[in-house]
């Protein structure tokens, strides 16, 4: 028999033991902070450490003999559904999968199997052989590291400023007198569920509060997404100043939605709030998600589906027939013919078509009153809510040195999961194994008031693609940048296939203009999974880039590197027949296949050219400038590549058509757009990009 260690953010979490056909768990009683017994590991057991730690331990242990054979040398291995690269003949990065297990052997042993996910990273470790794997950063760190018991306090109802009472769970270190501060999390997909991936703040001396939002599980009141989050944050942070135990010092932790409430909290100004931990937040509503950029994301349905009833659904997210959901007219019957029921908060989003007070409320960036809380960020280049980072960007850029990190890489929103992610892949550093450790060197930092030296390092850290290596920088805009122009090209033309138009680095002197006809019923497609809740993932254009409604602008063939960092605008040049109409940029890198994969986008509904609270109709045929800026990206355009832009009107599965009529998105009536894009002269359309040196 084998025995195997389970770590956890560094915590020795349970032991493996397998031999002779069988498996055996002796899992650690959080709440005793003891081992269990030895028992043989079941299928539900193993059902829970799959979703717990991403591993399949009855799986590892039949394929162990089978990874010991097969694991050896260098390159590209694949056997039994399973595929792998190795650069020194020891680790083995799973390829093509979410959440991939990797392998590290040694003279033909597998020593260990290493997961890891957005926000935590797990090792399944031979007895003995820690030494050899991420957790020697820990032992070092942390080498006499106290642990407590997990105890639970019990289920509170906390009231909010208007009488609504919120369900919090309290967790707290067994046997710990003194005041502690406390990690908030609040959650809209129910508190009990996944809660044991935060035993680990409470292990290392931190209150555990989780609480369901407003409207949410076992909370009272209405649910709005996004809508109560700055009251409801700041009553909740004073709740737990006022409880005994507390040392009224707070930090809160989590992605996306649970992003979102963080800045929300932050944006009341509540003292006691001391930390964030920022991953993929969501952001304002024009900005980020619902009406980015004035149109109504239908990218978004999977997760509103999700979160349509009281309780989360995950199953609502997943259909075979999306197509046909969002071809459902009007956008008001849609809900309940695609579920059977109404979604009030659908209705209220729909029918709030501009930006206003029931807007106003739910964005934290401009309703922030400016506090200063120690912020470490995290994200990805394709991360579908990565306008909100973008937002946090802005916040703390001018915050002091020490208050800000910054860790960007070539993720989704699903984060730090993948190497390989819709036919793109990227190297063997793209995943990191550190994150967890961060996060607590921040929360030892700043509610601990423990000097470890986090604040130190570099205050950003990102991911080149095409380079496949990680930078440091001071900020963000990364300062090692400088701004350069690129400009759109050609000699005008009635229709447009890929190839037709140039990116030029001088502005061209002469003045063209190149129309496209934008059909509200036929439009683009934007390359998703729509059940896989992924909005914003690298893909392969090259076919609809071939449509007679995208415009497409392509360099020549570059005869250096050329490194992009940095978020980007696009200004362009517009003109139609209609009085609104969308314009979506994409950014693009061409491959010496030609293949055009898709690095970042941008959109913009013309009506809000001069800014969300100030909506202008188009004059027929009149010329109008657009400021579109995209998402986030650090590319090498290598050698031998091009750079595309490419410029349409409609994005199927990522927005909502605009029918081109004074009532944008929510109409039944469309009609045709003739929309053109002028450039040269004294209409130089232009790409606004950050050029590393």
């Amino acid at each position: 028999m084998r025995t195997f260690n389970l770590y956890v953010s560094g915590i020795l979490y349970g032991r493996l033991r397998t031999g002779n056909g069988q498996t055996f768990i002796c899992r650690l009683d959080v709440f005793s902070g003891e081992p269990g017994d030895w028992e043989p590991l079941t299928e539900k057991e193993n059902g829970f450490y799959k979703s717990f730690v991403k591993m399949d331990f009855l799986s590892i242990a039949e394929k162990l003999e089978l990874y010991e054979k097969e694991l050896k040398g260098m390159g590209e291995i694949s056997f039994a559904g399973e595929r792998y690269t190795s650069e020194d003949g020891c680790s083995y990065l799973q390829r093509d999968i979410k959440f991939p297990n990797n392998k590290l052997m040694k003279a033909g042993r597998l020593l260990a199997v290493t997961c890891p996910a957005r926000e935590m990273v797990s090792v399944l470790v031979e007895e003995g052989a820690e030494a050899e794997t991420s957790l020697k950063m820990w032992r070092e760190t942390w080498p006499d590291e106290k642990l407590y018991a997990v105890t639970y306090a019990g289920r509170f109802d906390v009231p909010m400023r208007d009488g609504v009472r919120l369900s919090t769970d309290v967790y707290l270190p067994g046997g710990l007198k003194e005041a502690v501060p406390a990690v908030l999390v609040r959650t809209p997909y129910g508190k009990e569920d996944g809660c044991e991936v935060y035993y680990r703040y409470i292990q290392r001396g931190y209150a555990v509060v989780i609480q369901d939002v407003r409207g949410r599980n076992l909370s009272e009141g209405e649910w709005i997404p996004n809508y109560y989050e700055v009251e409801d944050g700041d009553d909740t942070l004073n709740w737990i100043a006022a409880q005994s135990w507390s040392s009224q010092k707070v930090g809160m932790v989590g992605g996306s939605y649970l992003g979102y409430v963080q800045w929300a909290a932050a944006a009341s100004g509540n003292p006691y709030l001391k930390a964030l931990i920022s991953v993929v937040c969501a952001g304002s509503a024009f900005v980020d998600t619902p009406r980015r950029g004035g149109s109504l994301v239908s990218g978004m349905l999977a997760w509103a589906f999700s979160v349509s009833q009281k309780e989360f659904q995950q199953k609502l997210m997943e259909r075979e027939d999306w197509e046909e959901v969002l071809n459902i007219r009007p956008l008001s019957e849609l809900p309940v013919k695609a579920l059977g029921y109404e979604v009030p908060f659908l209705k209220k989003w729909s029918e709030n078509s501009d930006y206003n007070e029931f807007w106003r409320r739910t964005n934290w960036k401009e309703r922030s009153k400016g506090a200063r809380i120690p912020a470490l960020i995290q994200s990805g280049w394709f991360d579908d809510n990565g306008m909100g980072t973008t937002e946090a960007l802005e916040i703390v850029h001018d915050f002091p040195k020490g208050m800000r990190k910054v860790i960007l890489g070539p993720w989704q929103h699903s984060g730090n999961s993948r190497y390989d992610m819709h036919g793109v892949s990227f190297g063997s550093k793209a995943l990191r194994f550190d994150l967890d450790y961060i996060y607590f060197q921040w929360f030892e930092r700043f509610l601990k008031g423990i000097e470890n030296g986090i604040e130190k390092t570099a205050p950003v850290e990102y991911y080149t693609v095409g380079e496949e290596k990680w930078k440091t920088a001071e900020n963000w805009p990364a300062p090692q940048t400088k701004t350069a122009d690129i400009y759109l090209a050609g000699e005008g033309w009635a229709q447009t296939s890929a190839g037709d138009g140039r990116l030029v680095f001088e502005k061209p002197e002469r003045e063209y203009a190149d129309a496209y006809d934008y059909d509200p019923e036929n439009p683009a497609v934007h390359i998703i999974d729509m059940s896989e809740n992924e909005i914003e993932v690298p893909e392969d254009y090259t076919e609809e880039e071939k449509r007679q409604d995208m415009l497409c602008y392509t360099s020549e063939i570059l005869d250096r590197d050329i490194t992009i960092t940095g978020d980007m605008t696009a200004e362009l040049y517009i003109s139609s027949d209609a009085p609104d109409t969308d314009f979506i940029v994409r950014v693009t890198d061409v491959d010496e296949k030609g293949r055009s994969i898709k690095l970042a986008d941008g959109i913009l509904s013309a009506r809000y050219r001069n800014g969300f609270e100030k909506l202008e109709f188009l004059t027929k045929d009149e010329v109008a400038c657009l400021k579109i800026r995209t998402t986030k990206i650090s590319n090498c355009f290598k050698k031998g590549h091009r750079i595309r832009v490419t410029v349409t009107s409609g994005a199927k599965n990522l927005v909502f058509p605009n029918s081109n009529t004074k009532d944008g998105y929510n109409s039944t009536t469309y009609v045709v757009a003739r929309n053109k894009v002028y450039h040269g002269g004294s209409h130089a359309s232009r790409l606004t990009v950050r050029v590393e040196d």
